[in-house]
């Protein structure tokens, strides 16, 4: 456990922070060599850092595996040793320059194939998307109406009984709110048949 807190702190401070600063430094002093240098460098932590995933799910069971780390970083980084640079132009170099074209054509391929793959997801996304708001709208009208036609059986059954025949002692069936809106229904059609005998 400490291997793994002290590989984890070097990787992050010495693999990653410092040379971050020195490309800085180089951007900053527009040195070419500089410039190299920590490209070569930054290709070579990429690749260090995707090999590194998988050891490290695999392999660090090993004893020294987190010790081994460090030192490869260390030797990555320094100047004497100038492990980046001679990773760089003995492997990587020339294994990225024989199959360029190849990787080229597959990033290409790959952007065509993800942007179509988006359009066409997109595409389904906005369907079942419309398809869920038209299946909403209908099911809530449906709703609706059947509430308004249990409203409209209400006020019919309303007007049917009689309220002379209710007993005075006896507790109205409908609440207070059924009662307004039957008495408000009543006075609007009375008012609008009065509005209709006097035009």
């Amino acid at each position: 456990m400490v291997s793994w807190i002290i590989s984890r702190l070097v990787v992050l401070v010495f693999g990653t922070l410092y040379p971050a600063y020195s490309s800085y430094k180089a951007v900053k002093s527009k040195d070419v060599k500089e410039y190299v240098k920590w490209m070569m460098y930054w290709i070579i932590f990429a690749l260090f850092t995707t090999i590194e995933t998988i050891t490290d799910i695999f392999v660090s069971w090993l004893p020294f595996y987190y010790e081994l780390k460090i030192a490869f970083v260390v030797w990555l980084l320094s100047p004497y040793t100038k492990g980046s640079s001679v990773l760089y132009r003995k492997f990587v170099h020339p294994t990225l320059s024989s199959k360029e074209k190849d990787i080229d054509d597959y990033i290409c391929q790959a952007k065509d194939k993800s942007y179509d793959t988006l359009v066409t997801f997109g595409r389904k996304g906005l369907n079942v998307a419309a398809t869920a708001a038209v299946l909403a709208a209908t099911k809530s009208q449906g709703v609706l109406s059947d509430r308004l036609r249990s409203f409209s059986m209400q006020d019919l059954s309303a007007y049917q009984s009689d309220p002379a025949e209710m007993d005075p002692g006896s507790v109205p069936s409908q609440s207070a709110a059924e009662h307004r809106t039957r008495s408000t229904m009543m006075r609007s059609k009375s008012e609008g048949g009065y509005s209709k005998a006097s035009s």
